[in-house]
C-alpha cells in the first residue's frame, strides 16, 4: 500500500454521473471531472516547531479537492492521487 508522507493525503476520485437527471447519457469526454474524492491514506503531518501538525481529515473521509491538484499515481491497476492537506477545500457529511 502507498503510504504517504508528512502532510500529504493519498485519495482516490470518485466515478463522476454517466447519465443526466433527464436520463441522457453523458459521452466521457462531455463529462465534468468530479472533484469529491474518498481519503484512502493519511500521512503523519509536518513537524513545525517541534510538535505534529494537526491533520484535518481521516482514513474514509469523503472530501472536495482542488480541480487541477495533486500527483497522479497508478498502483496495482487504480487510479490515486496524492495530494497536500492544503489542497482539500472541504469535508462532505
Amino acid at each position: 500500500m502507498i503510504k504517504p508522507l508528512g502532510s500529504r493525503v493519498l485519495i482516490k476520485m470518485k466515478e463522476g454521473e454517466e447519465t443526466t437527471k433527464s436520463g441522457i447519457i453523458l459521452a466521457s469526454s462531455a463529462q465534468e471531472k468530479p472533484q469529491i474524492a474518498e481519503v484512502i491514506e493519511v500521512g503523519p503531518g509536518e513537524v513545525i516547531d517541534g510538535k505534529n501538525e494537526v491533520m484535518n481529515v481521516k482514513k474514509g473521509d469523503n472530501v472536495i479537492v482542488s480541480k487541477y491538484s495533486g500527483t497522479e499515481v497508478k498502483y496495482e491497476g487504480t487510479d490515486y492521487i496524492i495530494v497536500k492537506q492544503d489542497d482539500i477545500l472541504a469535508k462532505v457529511e
